[in-house]
C-alpha cells in the first residue's frame, strides 16, 4: 500500500481553527465523520480521548499523533492537521503542536494497512520532514512530501538489507548469524512496545536506529506492535549484543534477556531520549537482568519511579478486572437461579442447573482476585500461591465471631499481596544459585516453595483474624440502624461518582461485592443492600448526562448531544464509563452535579430497603429485587436532581 493512500486529501485540515485540545480533536473527528472515514462520531471520539487519558499523545516538538482503533473506523486513515498558532495540547515537552496526525485504524485492520501505518508513524521523526510539513500549503503538498519520504526511507532499506545479505554470504560454513556490519562497530539490540501498537512502537524504532547510525552504533530493533513482533532478536543477536535497551508501555518476553546488562524505559524515551540511551548501554549502565523464569517478566529497575500507593492500586486492579467476569456471570446467574426456584420450585432443573453453574463461577471469585494481584507483583510463578490462598480464604475458620468464618473477600486480598511478594522473596533469595538449576526454579522452587509459604501464612495467621473481621464486619452491618445505614449509603454511591472507574469507584464496587460474596451461599443470595446503593450510584452519571443533554441542549454541542443519546443505555445498565468522555473535558460540572445526585439515590435506597441480589445488570435487575418500586424511585430522582444541576449549571456550550 502506497503510504499516501491513508494521507486522505479530503480528510486534510490545512488551518485548524480550534484553540483548545479539546476543541481540535471535535474537529478532526468531525472531518473523519464528514469524509465518511467514521460511523459513530461518539464511539471514536471516546477511544481517542481513553487514549489521552493513559498518556498524552502530544509527543514534543510541535507534533501530536491522537490514535484509536475500534469498530467505528470503516477504513484506516490519517488526518493531516495543521495549526499555525499552534495549540496547547498537554504535551511532553510542554510546548504547542502544530502539526497533528489523528490515526485511526478499524478493528480488523489487516496487515497491509499496519505496514502502512507504522511506516508513516517512523518517517515522523525526521526533523527535515517536519520542518517541510510546517511550511506545506496544500494537501498536495503534504503528500508529495511524505511519497517523497517514504522513496528515500524504502531505498536506504534496500541498500541495508543488499549489505546484510552479503554479509552473510561471507560467514558461509558457519551457524554464526550476522547481526551487525563488518566493521567493528558496537552493537546493541533493543525492543520497542506501546500498548495500541500503532505509532510509537515504531517511532521509537526508527529514532534508535537513525541515532545509532549517527553515534557508529550498529543495532537491531524488535518491534511488538499491531502486527505482531518484527525483525525477533535471536540468542545470537542478544549475546553479540554489548546491552539491551527495551522501550516499552507493556510487557515484552524478558527472560531472553538474563545476564546482559538492560535498561527499561517508557517507550517515548525511545523517540525523545535515543541518544541517552544508547550511550547508557554502551557504558553498560543498565543492571545485570536476572530471568524471572516466567517468559514475562520484568526488570525490577525501569527507570521510573512509582508510589507505593500506585503500586498497590495498579496491583489490586489486575485482580479486580480478571475477577469481574466471574462475579456478573456468576452472580447474576445465580440470581436468576431463584427466580426459576420461585416459579418452578426447588426442585426443578432450571433451578439446580443455573444455581450450580453460578455457583461454580461466584465461588472462584476471590480465588481468582488473589491469583491475580499475586501475578502483578510476582509475574507466572505467583499465580498458583496466589490462587491456592485465595481458595483457603474461602474456607471456613474457627473464629470468636460467629462461630465458623471463612477469610473472605478480605482475607483474599491479604493472600493475593502476600504471594506475590513471597515470589519476589524467592526470586531475590535464589537468584545467585548455579545457572544449572535455573529450569528447577520455575518447575519446582517456586511451586513447592511458594504453596508451603503461602499454605502457612493462611492457616496460621491470616484465616483466623481474617474470620474475626469479616465476622466483625458482618455483624456491625447486621445490626446497623436505617439512620447510619443511609449515611452509607449516601458514601458508597457517591464514591461511584467520584472517578468513575477509578479509585474510589473501584473501592465502593469492592465493598459491596466483599459484602454480597460473604454473605452468600449456594442457597441464600448474598446481602445487596450495599449493591443497591453502589449500583444506582454508578447509573447516575450516564443518565444524568443524558437528561441533561436532552432538555438543556444549549448547553452541549451537536457532538455531544450524539454521544448524551446513548448514554440513556449505558446508564440504564449500569456502564459508568459512558460519562467519563464529557467528564474529561467538564469535570467540575459533570463530576459536582453527578456526586450530588447519585449520593441522594444511595442514601435513598437504604431508607426505603431496597435489597438487588445481583452484582451487575441495571436496571435488568429489577426482576430481582425485593422493591422495584423504591429502586426506579430512587434511580429516577437521583438522574432528575443530577440531571438538573448539571443542566443548569454548565454554561452555554460555544458551538451553541
Amino acid at each position: 500500500m502506497d503510504i499516501r493512500d491513508l494521507l486522505l486529501k479530503d480528510a486534510m485540515i490545512m488551518d485548524l481553527k480550534a484553540t483548545t485540545k479539546e476543541a481540535a480533536i471535535d474537529e478532526m473527528v468531525d472531518r473523519y465523520a464528514e469524509v465518511g472515514v467514521i460511523n459513530d462520531k461518539a464511539l471514536y471520539r471516546s477511544d481517542i480521548l481513553k487514549r489521552e487519558a493513559e498518556s498524552t499523545t502530544g509527543i514534543g516538538d510541535g507534533i501530536a499523533m491522537p490514535h484509536a482503533k475500534d469498530k467505528a473506523v470503516t477504513r484506516a486513515t490519517v488526518l493531516f492537521a495543521k495549526s499555525d498558532a499552534g495549540i496547547d495540547f498537554n504535551s511532553l515537552d510542554g510546548q504547542p503542536v502544530y502539526l497533528f496526525f489523528m490515526i485511526a485504524a478499524p478493528e480488523g485492520a489487516n496487515n497491509v494497512h499496519l505496514q502502512a501505518l507504522s511506516a508513516l508513524s517512523s518517517l515522523l521523526i525526521d526533523p527535515a520532514l517536519i520542518a517541510q510539513l510546517k511550511q506545506a500549503k496544500t494537501p498536495d503538498d503534504v503528500q508529495q512530501l511524505f511519497g517523497a519520504a517514504q522513496a528515500a526511507k524504502d531505498a536506504k532499506e534496500a541498500k541495508e538489507q543488499a549489505e546484510e545479505a552479503a554479509a552473510q554470504a561471507t560467514t558461509s560454513g558457519t551457524l554464526v548469524q550476522p547481526t551487525a556490519t563488518t566493521d567493528a562497530k558496537p552493537y546493541i539490540v533493543a525492543v520497542t512496545a506501546c500498548p495500541t501498537g500503532i505509532a510509537h512502537t515504531y517511532m521509537a524504532e526508527a529514532a534508535l536506529k537513525e541515532t545509532a547510525e549517527k553515534m557508529g552504533v550498529a543495532i537491531k530493533v524488535e518491534t511488538n506492535g499491531s502486527e505482531g513482533v518484527k525483525h525477533h532478536l535471536s540468542q545470537t543477536d542478544i549475546q553479540n549484543a554489548v546491552g539491551v535497551i527495551i522501550a516499552a508501555d507493556k510487557k515484552v518476553d524478558m527472560d531472553r534477556f538474563a545476564g546482559k546488562h538492560l535498561i527499561n524505559r517508557p517507550v517515548i524515551d525511545g523517540i525523545k531520549k535515543p541518544q541517552e540511551l544508547i550511550q547508557e548501554t554502551l557504558d553498560e549502565k543498565g543492571a545485570i537482568y536476572q530471568a524471572a523464569g516466567d517468559g514475562t517478566s520484568a526488570p525490577t529497575d525501569d527507570g521510573t519511579k512509582k508510589s507505593v500507593w500506585n503500586r498497590i492500586y495498579q496491583d489490586l486492579m489486575n485482580g479486580v478486572s480478571n475477577m469481574l467476569p466471574f462475579v456478573v456471570g456468576g452472580g447474576i446467574i445465580m440470581a436468576v437461579s431463584f427466580i426459576f426456584e420461585n416459579w418452578l420450585g426447588a426442585k426443578s432443573l432450571a433451578f439446580t442447573f443455573t444455581n450450580s453453574v453460578g455457583n461454580y463461577a461466584f465461588n472462584l471469585l476471590v480465588p481468582v482476585l488473589a491469583a491475580y494481584i499475586a501475578v502483578s507483583i510476582g509475574d507466572r510463578p505467583a499465580l498458583m500461591p496466589g490462587f491456592v490462598g485465595g481458595m483457603m480464604a474461602t474456607q471456613a475458620t474457627a473464629s470468636i465471631l460467629h462461630g465458623q468464618n471463612a477469610a473472605g473477600f478480605l482475607g483474599g486480598l491479604v493472600a493475593g499481596f502476600t504471594a506475590g511478594w513471597l515470589i519476589i522473596g524467592l526470586k531475590k533469595l535464589l537468584a545467585n544459585t548455579p545457572k544449572s538449576l535455573d529450569g528447577l526454579k520455575t518447575i519446582l522452587f517456586y511451586p513447592v516453595l511458594g504453596l508451603f509459604l503461602i499454605g502457612t501464612i493462611m492457616y496460621f495467621i491470616v484465616n483466623p483474624i481474617f474470620a474475626a473481621i469479616n465476622g466483625a464486619l458482618i455483624s456491625w452491618l447486621e445490626s446497623m440502624g436505617t439512620g447510619n445505614a443511609v449515611i452509607l449509603g449516601v458514601i458508597l454511591a457517591a464514591m461511584m461518582s467520584i472517578d468513575m472507574g477509578g479509585p474510589f469507584n473501584k473501592a465502593a464496587y469492592t465493598f459491596a461485592i466483599g459484602v454480597f460474596q460473604s454473605s452468600s451461599t449456594g442457597t441464600t443470595l448474598g446481602d445487596g443492600r450495599w449493591m443497591a446503593a453502589v449500583m444506582i450510584g454508578g447509573m447516575i452519571p450516564p443518565l444524568a448526562i443524558a437528561l441533561a443533554s436532552t432538555f438543556f441542549p444549549a448547553k452541549f454541542t451537536e457532538q455531544e448531544r450524539s454521544a448524551g443519546l446513548s448514554n440513556y443505555v449505558l446508564g440504564l445498565t449500569f456502564i459508568t464509563e459512558g460519562a467519563i468522555p464529557f467528564a474529561a473535558t467538564d469535570p467540575l460540572h459533570i463530576i459536582g452535579s453527578s456526586v450530588i445526585g447519585s449520593a441522594i439515590a444511595g442514601g435513598l435506597t437504604q431508607l426505603w430497603h431496597v435489597n438487588v441480589p445481583a452484582p451487575h445488570g441495571g436496571i435488568v435487575t429489577l426482576l430481582l429485587t425485593n422493591n422495584p418500586l423504591g429502586f426506579i424511585g430512587a434511580l429516577v430522582i437521583g438522574a432528575v436532581i443530577a440531571g438538573l444541576i448539571l443542566g443548569i449549571w454548565r454554561p452555554v456550550a460555544k458551538e451553541a
